[in-house]
């Protein structure tokens, strides 16, 4: 047994030396070939050129667009609430969730059966006062007349005294007649101041019932409008939503029945910090005119529209510290309802001299790796003006303009790294035609 492991152990080393001679005349046939070939030996390891990402740094006037969440709401609404208690005896059919109504569209009935009777009672009431104010009318104008007469006869009664005094003075007449006269004349002045006082007391009359009549009317018109109440019309062309009346049901005063929304009248009513609300305001300090897109994403689609801002909330709500602006939408909102949250895009104020760049190109210490001349990298601080989802707004000075940086940083890549152009890399590969890449690839895996 142990001379077959030592017979076993001889074999091995026999064939291990074999082996071992046969790779040394295979690295001396290499370096034969390699001489013939007039290949230069390698002399040593030589530096390593990363390929990168390269992009030119070409200020021109960007506009960013501030991407925010906002609600979509309505600047118009119409609360239909009883006007009176009762039954609902009549509903339409358009009075139901998202139903369509047009303005002045009969909505809601109410039983007007106790409103019709009010009203009856209260013209009733009306023609009564009006026969009243008529009566006094008459009897003013009876009044007058017979003041009229008084007046005549009391004259006629001082001509007799003045002729008895006349005869008197001429020794015909008597005392008996003169004082006759006189009391004639007295007794008709005391009938001319007693209808005088008729005459007034029928004008009293006659005030008093044209103020009776005013409030009749006055009655009159609660009593109509509390009949017109019985009946709730569309304010405008909206659409009806809230809707809580059942026809049969019972009512109470001023409860809601349903909300009319107009869908033409939409707005989103946006949150903004500080920050972002003070790029959008001018020098006065008011909100300035802004284009906005607004969109509803779901796993179904996308719905778009466009608007503008109008106004920014005149408070700030307890506990907030930001800035509320509103959005007026003028275009592509019909498929939108009030209570969607979207998103909104605004487009701020156009920024000059200026580049949109890879965020991916900026370092933690706001700095490009910039491309010298000898392709060598170097770091150079930009300032950061916005963010743009995967992409940032630079601010780009005179000294970097035209500069080539790197579009994306890698761990490898720092100061004084020496780096080639990917794209360049891709260029020569596409250029190589299908046969020679083969080939290629044939003498590599030779080698």
């Amino acid at each position: 047994m142990r001379f077959l492991t030592r017979s076993l152990m001889g074999l091995f080393l026999t064939f291990l030396t074999i082996a071992l001679l046969f790779l040394a005349v295979f690295q001396l046939w290499q370096a034969v070939e390699a001489r013939r070939s007039g290949e230069a030996p390698s002399r040593g390891p030589s530096e390593q050129v990363y390929a990168a990402r390269i992009i030119t740094l070409t200020p021109q006037p960007i506009q960013p667009q501030m991407q925010v969440f906002g609600q979509v709401q309505s600047r118009r609404q119409l609360q239909l609430r009883a006007g009176s208690a009762g039954r609902i005896v009549m509903l339409d059919p358009a009075l139901q969730e998202g139903g369509t109504v047009r303005a002045g569209q009969l909505l809601v009935r109410i039983d007007p059966s106790a409103a019709q009777a009010a009203l009856e009672s209260r013209q009733a009431e009306r023609d009564d006062a009006q026969a009243t104010l008529e009566d006094a009318r008459r009897t003013v104008t009876i009044a007058a007349e017979d003041l009229a007469a008084a007046e005549r006869q009391a004259t006629l009664r001082e001509g007799a005294v003045t002729r008895q005094l006349e005869l008197s003075g001429r020794g015909l007449g008597t005392s008996a007649d003169r004082e006759t006269a006189e009391l004639a004349a007295s007794t008709a002045e005391q009938a001319v101041i007693s209808r005088r006082a008729a005459l007034a007391n029928a004008e009293s009359a006659v005030t008093a019932s044209r103020n009776a009549l005013r409030r009749a009317e006055i009655t009159l018109s609660e009593a109509r409008r509390a009949l017109a109440d019985t009946e709730l019309r569309a304010g405008f062309d909206g659409r009806v939503t809230a809707v809580t009346a059942v026809e049969g049901g019972l009512v109470g005063m001023n409860e809601q029945l349903a909300l009319i929304i107009d869908p033409n009248a939409l707005e989103v009513q946006i949150p903004l910090s500080l920050d972002q609300f003070s790029r959008l305001v001018g020098d006065g300090g008011s909100l300035q005119d802004h284009a906005v897109t607004v969109a509803l994403d779901s796993g179904g689609g996308r719905l778009t529209a466009e608007g503008r801002l109008e106004r920014s909330a005149a408070s700030v709500a307890e506990g907030g510290a930001g800035r509320v602006v509103y959005a007026r939408l003028t275009q592509g909102g019909e498929a939108l309802r009030p209570g969607d949250f979207v998103t909104v895009t605004i487009a701020e104020p156009v920024i000059p001299d200026a580049a949109r760049i890879p965020a991916a190109a900026v370092g933690a210490d706001s700095a490009l790796l910039v491309l010298a001349e000898d392709d060598r990298l170097t770091s150079v601080p930009v300032t950061v003006l916005r963010r743009q989802g995967d992409d940032v707004i630079v601010s780009v000075p005179a000294a970097l303009e035209g500069a080539r940086i790197v579009a994306e940083r890698a761990p490898q890549l720092g100061i004084g790294i020496q780096v080639r152009d990917a794209a360049e890399d891709e260029a020569d590969r596409s250029d190589v035609r299908p046969e020679q890449q083969v080939r290629r690839e044939s003498g590599e895996s030779r080698g």
